[in-house]
């Protein structure tokens, strides 16, 4: 079952890179207490996620933050080191928290997981959306029909709706 506006998140651990290597995050963590911004895409590096949906993200860090939110975060099912990579790569680092969802176990409980083993991406990937998330219940979530697209989940989207 897909996760809905009123939803809370369910417990999840997730690997970040940190400075002195990877280290665990939960969802507790993460949106306890907090506003949070939360991306998911089917992978880092990917034409759609790298060049069309992460840099409005990055470039509206400010104005998210501007509507009060603590956190911009990301997730996919990559590896943290890739994750890790992606976030300098990107310009991202100190603006996003890029969770690594290696697993794709948090995707396949918010029911936004398919298989992209067609694609030769293996068989969990995230499917595409943008959250807003209050203290670890959702309040708006935007989910693409299409992969390939970033319309719906993007940062201008996603700020109106906060």
């Amino acid at each position: 079952m897909t996760i809905k506006p009123g939803d809370k998140l369910p417990s999840a651990t997730f690997r970040v890179m940190g400075p002195d290597g990877p280290k665990e995050m939960t969802t507790n963590d993460i949106f306890s207490g907090k506003k949070v911004v939360l991306i998911g895409m089917p992978g880092a590096f990917t034409p759609t996620c790298h060049r069309n949906h992460l840099p409005g993200y990055v470039e509206q860090a400010e104005k998210f933050r501007g509507k009060g939110i603590d956190t911009i975060a990301i997730t996919t099912t990559n590896d943290h080191f890739v994750m890790g990579a992606w976030s300098k790569a990107s310009g991202g680092e100190g603006k996003i928290e890029f969770l690594a969802d290696g697993n794709g176990e948090f995707a396949k409980a918010i029911g936004l997981a398919f298989d992209g083993s067609a694609r030769g991406m293996g068989d969990v990937r995230s499917r595409r959306y943008s959250m807003y998330v209050v203290d670890g219940t959702v309040k708006v979530l935007n989910i693409e029909d299409n992969p390939g697209q970033a319309e719906a989940t993007s940062a201008a989207n996603l700020l109106k709706a906060i």
